[in-house]
């Protein structure tokens, strides 16, 4: 039984494609839902005379993760479901790991762009790299289409 899921999201229509699924999965087990987002903080680029320059991501982002979050929660609490969320900075695949072990949680459930070949390479993948990371069941989903 699945007590708590973790649900990684990044704001995407493609990404919420999992929901149907946690929704499911929570009802059944009548599990917590932990909504996450996490936003990478900091991106460098090397500027005239290879000066790097620290670009910090607006506080504006993490003000609407949180807001899309908290919709999300509200809608999983008008269905008597428990559901919480956090948003954290840093290395998406390393959070996402880093919370399911400080939350505890039983299960992740991600929806994955389905990418293979070379752009798998050229693009990475959070679901693959949380599944060869992870030691907890990881429900995957098939996320197909552009949005």
């Amino acid at each position: 039984m699945y007590k708590k899921i973790l649900v990684p999201l990044d704001g995407s229509k493609r990404a919420e494609r999992i929901l149907p699924h946690v929704e499911e999965f929570a009802q059944y087990n009548k599990a917590d839902v932990i909504f996450l987002q996490v936003i990478e903080p900091n991106h460098y680029f090397v500027g005239p005379h290879g000066a790097v320059v620290d670009v910090e991501i607006p506080k504006i982002q993490e003000n609407e993760a949180k807001e899309y979050l908290a919709a999300l929660r509200g809608e999983f609490r008008k269905k008597d479901m428990k559901a919480r969320f956090f948003v954290e900075k840093g290395p998406v695949v390393r959070k996402i790991i880093e919370v399911a072990n400080r939350e505890n949680v039983d299960l992740i459930a991600i929806a994955s762009h389905g990418r293979t070949g070379l752009s798998h390479v050229f693009y990475g993948s959070v679901a693959a790299g949380v599944l060869h990371r992870i030691d907890r069941p990881l429900l995957l989903v098939r996320a197909d289409g552009s949005s």
